[in-house]
């Protein structure tokens, strides 16, 4: 069903402001370049457990308290910063998560590729994904998520579970999962 500006859209996008501009700007767009897929890798897991909402919500805290998710700045950060990052209402406080987060940016430094391109390669083909018809049909993981997840496990990353790196893959449009009325599916 369209919404008040005449578009359809995922049923999950029109529930706030913030789902919508992020459903029509971001989600499923190639994104690329390290910082980016850092931030979008480490938003994914803060997320887990969570809404989404509240992660969007939070961003711009949680972009300052991460240097931009600049790895090489957060790589250096301490037991004083993850102090500080617990202390900080602005953003998600949870010690495993910010934990994670330091650790795997020290794990990206030590990749032998850039993240960008690691985590690009395991994007299904184009004509090997099918769009969804409806949300029921949107998986919550893929064969390719899985063995991201396992990639990424194996040199050291955490909160990368196949659930959360198939959001990543979504996020960061290396599938494309708008359904197929939405007015996304009709502009790529």
């Amino acid at each position: 069903m369209p919404e008040p500006d005449g578009r359809e859209r995922c049923g999950w996008a029109g529930t706030a402001p913030e789902y919508v501009a992020y459903h029509d700007d971001e989600w499923g767009c190639p994104l690329h370049g390290i910082p980016a897929m850092f931030e979008r890798l480490s938003l994914e897991a803060f997320q887990s457990g969570l809404s989404w909402l509240v992660i969007l919500r939070k961003r711009p805290a949680f972009r300052a308290a991460f240097a931009g998710f600049d790895p090489v700045t957060v790589a250096g950060f301490g037991a004083a910063d993850v102090e500080r990052l617990l202390a900080d209402a602005a953003i998600v406080r949870n010690r495993a998560k910010i934990e994670a987060t330091v650790n795997n940016a020290r794990r990206v430094l030590e990749l032998d590729r850039p993240l960008d391109e690691l985590l690009w390669s395991f994007a299904p083909e184009p004509a090997a994904h099918r769009r969804p018809a409806t949300l029921a049909e949107v998986p919550a993981t893929s064969v390719e998520s899985v063995a991201m997840a396992r990639e990424l496990k194996r040199r050291g990353l955490r909160f990368v579970g196949p659930t959360t790196c198939y959001a990543l893959m979504q996020a960061a449009g290396l599938v494309d999962d708008h359904v197929a009325g939405c007015w996304r599916a009709s502009s790529r």
